[in-house]
C-alpha cells in the first residue's frame, strides 16, 4: 500500500521534501478516486503528520486542505489550533468552520489570527461582532475593507469606541454608504478629541483651550450632519447625543440660529416627551403660546430661553426663510436680531449668552465674508498673468 511506504519513507526524508509529500498526499486524498480503505489510511497519515516537528509540513498540510469541505474535521479543527502561522491559512479560508469556532478563534486575542477571520471571503455577522468587540485595529479595518463581511450599525459603533482615533479606520467608515448617522457623529467627536489631545500634548494649546475649540468644531460639524441627513434619521442622531452628553443648550441654540429647526424639534421631542406633532404645532404657532411652558418642560436653562424664545419668533418670520447655505451654517440676520433683543434684557446671568451670541455672530460674519469672496473669484475668471493691484497714496 502506497500509504504505507509514504509512513516509512517520512521517518528519515527532508523537511522540504516531507511537505512536498504531504501536499500530494492531501490533494489525493481530495481529489482523487481512492477505495475506501485508502481514503483511510490517507486520513490517518495525515492526522500523523500534525505531530511532525516541522511548522514547514504542517503549513503544506494546511494549504493543501483549507478551501476544501472534503478536508477532515478533526485535522482542519487541529490545524487552527496549531502555531499562528499554520492556523491563520485555515481559519482564513476553510469552509468548515462554525461560527463559533471562528469567535473563539478570535477570542485568543493573536491579531494575526483576528486579521485572518477578518479577511474571509463571508464573514456573518456574529463574527464581525466579536472582532468588532475585541479585535485589534488591524483586524477591524481588514473587517470594514470586506465586502463579504456583515457588519451591523452596533458593531460600527464599538468600531468607533475602540478604534475612532485611528485615521485609516475614520477614512474607511466615512467612505461607508451605510453608516448611521449617529455613527457619523460619534466619529466627529472621536476626531475632535484626538486632535484636542494632540495640541495639548505638543503645548500648542491649554488643555481648557484645546477642548473649547474641538468642542465647538464638533458641534458645528454635528449641526451640518443633522441638516444633511434624512429626516428619519435626526431622531436616533439626537437619541445618540442624548446618550453620549452632547445634547447641550448651545447645541441645540447653534442648531436654531442655523435655521435647522427639524433638529431642534427632535430634540424638544426627546427632552419633553411630547408628541413630535404637538411640538411642531407649539414651535410654528405665530401667537407664541405653550413655547415657554414645552422648553421649562424639556429641562433647558431658563437663563437662555431669552435667545431661544427670540430665535424661534425669528425663524417664524417670512423674511428668515429661504438663506442661503440650507440649514447648516449661522445665519448673521437671525443672530443679531437675536443679540440686539438680548443685551436689552437686565444683565446678570445673561452675561454668559451674550458672549455666546457674539461668538456666534463674528463666526457667522466670517463665513459670510468668505462665502461672499469665494463668490466674487468665481464670477471672473483669472487672468493669464497675476497683476499686482494699485492702490492710490
Amino acid at each position: 500500500m502506497i500509504v504505507r511506504q509514504f509512513l516509512q519513507w517520512i521517518r528519515s526524508a527532508p523537511a522540504s521534501e516531507r511537505a512536498d509529500a504531504t501536499s500530494a498526499l492531501a490533494r489525493a486524498y481530495l481529489y482523487s478516486d481512492l477505495s475506501p480503505d485508502d481514503l483511510a489510511a490517507a486520513e490517518g497519515a495525515m492526522i500523523m503528520l500534525l505531530d511532525d516537528p516541522s511548522p514547514v509540513v504542517r503549513r503544506a498540510l494546511a494549504e493543501a486542505l483549507a478551501v476544501s469541505e472534503r478536508a477532515p474535521p478533526a485535522i482542519m479543527h487541529s490545524l487552527a489550533a496549531d502555531q499562528t502561522e499554520v492556523a491563520a491559512i485555515v481559519l482564513a479560508r476553510s469552509p468548515l468552520f462554525l461560527d463559533a469556532d471562528l469567535v473563539d478563534a478570535a477570542a485568543r486575542g493573536v491579531a494575526s489570527l483576528q486579521v485572518a477571520i477578518a479577511q474571509r471571503p463571508s464573514v456573518p455577522c456574529p463574527v464581525s461582532a466579536a472582532i468588532a468587540e475585541i479585535g485589534c485595529a488591524e483586524a477591524c479595518l481588514v473587517l470594514l475593507e470586506n465586502r463579504g463581511a456583515e457588519v451591523v450599525p452596533f458593531s460600527l459603533d464599538r468600531i468607533v469606541d475602540r478604534h475612532g482615533h485611528l485615521a485609516a479606520i475614520r477614512n474607511v467608515l466615512l467612505e461607508r454608504e451605510d453608516l448611521p448617522v449617529p455613527t457619523r457623529q460619534a466619529l466627529v467627536a472621536k476626531l475632535s478629541m484626538t486632535l484636542a489631545a494632540f495640541v495639548t500634548s505638543r503645548d500648542w494649546l491649554a488643555e481648557e483651550r484645546a477642548n473649547s475649540i474641538a468642542k465647538e468644531a464638533c458641534e458645528k460639524a454635528t449641526v451640518t450632519i443633522a441638516a444633511a441627513s434624512p429626516n428619519y434619521e435626526v431622531g436616533p442622531l439626537i437619541q445618540h447625543l442624548r446618550g453620549s452628553g452632547q445634547l447641550t443648550s448651545g447645541l441645540l441654540l447653534r442648531a436654531l440660529l442655523c435655521g435647522n429647526i427639524s433638529l431642534f424639534e427632535e430634540a424638544l421631542v426627546e427632552l419633553s416627551g411630547v408628541s413630535a406633532a404637538r411640538v411642531a404645532g407649539v414651535l410654528h404657532d405665530r401667537w407664541g403660546g405653550g413655547f415657554r411652558a414645552l422648553y421649562d418642560k424639556a429641562g433647558l436653562p431658563a437663563s437662555i430661553y431669552p435667545a431661544f424664545r427670540e430665535a424661534v419668533e425669528a425663524m417664524r418670520e417670512e423674511s428668515f426663510q429661504g438663506e442661503r447655505d440650507g440649514a447648516s451654517r449661522l445665519k448673521r440676520r437671525i443672530i443679531e436680531r437675536v443679540l440686539t433683543r438680548c443685551e436689552a434684557v437686565v444683565l446678570g446671568e445673561i452675561e454668559p449668552l451674550l458672549t455666546l451670541l457674539r461668538r456666534f455672530a463674528a463666526e457667522a460674519a466670517r463665513e459670510e465674508a468668505r462665502t461672499f469672496c469665494e463668490g466674487l473669484v468665481a464670477e471672473v475668471a483669472p487672468p493669464l498673468a497675476a497683476e499686482r493691484p494699485r492702490f492710490a497714496a
